[in-house]
């Protein structure tokens, strides 16, 4: 389950308009910086974000996530400037506005997203580009050695996101009670308790950090 529309369409949009001043401004030295996403420096993050909206909008919906598409989001947007970024991902806003616009109502949120090789309903799609991108914001932020804004909204739709994921992938059964958030069920619920700091979670998660603090190991890694 997803978080509800009325959550998730107005947070993915804030997330997005966050990002956009993030990388705007960012100076030459930040955009060229190592990031801990291996291989890529912040203009490549900002770029798979970037050039991720700039594909749903656009409807090239096929593969997304795939590392091909997304090696495609950061090639395409190589040796462009942070300020030329951000204007592109200013504009696909304003049409993802438009276009969330017409999701208002639960039939339409609960359809299968379409594309090849996509799985989930549109709620669930949106609510990983919200995920996708406040997670990201963190990686240039890391990499600037500065720590980003653990917005309550932002990490509860990371917490609802992270457990659709594992329960996709078979993992638990399990339940998340992570710092004030609502239990997030995984594959069902019940099983192994895991609590602690949410933002925490999100980072261990994710692979940026180890579970081990969490008594976990690396199976919970929703990108292994």
């Amino acid at each position: 389950m997803t978080l509800p529309r009325q959550t998730v369409i107005p947070g993915m949009l804030a997330e997005y308009g966050a990002f956009a001043e993030l990388v705007r401004g960012l100076t030459e030295d930040e955009w060229d910086r190592p990031s801990r996403c291996d291989g890529w420096r912040n203009a490549d993050v900002a770029a798979h974000v970037i050039g991720q909206l700039t594909d749903v909008v656009n409807l090239r919906l096929d593969g997304l996530g795939s590392p091909e598409v997304t090696s495609r989001q950061v090639e395409e947007r190589r040796g462009r400037a942070a300020h030329e970024l951000a204007e592109e991902l200013e504009s696909g806003i304003k049409v993802a506005t438009d276009m969330v616009a017409g999701f208002d109502n639960d039939e339409a949120w609960e359809s299968p997203v379409g594309g090849a090789g996509l799985t989930g309903t549109l709620g669930f799609g949106l609510e990983a580009l919200w995920f996708d991108t406040y997670l990201h914001a963190d990686d240039i932020l890391a990499a600037l050695g500065r720590t980003v804004e653990r917005k309550d909204d932002s990490l509860r739709a990371s917490l609802s996101h992270i457990a659709q994921v594992l329960t996709d992938q078979g993992w638990g059964p399990a339940t998340l009670r992570l710092g004030d958030y609502e239990e997030f069920p995984v594959s069902g619920g019940g099983g192994t308790e895991v609590g602690g700091d949410a933002f925490a979670f999100v980072l261990a998660s994710t692979g940026r950090t180890s579970p081990a603090s969490f008594g976990l190991d690396e199976t919970v890694n929703i990108y292994r």
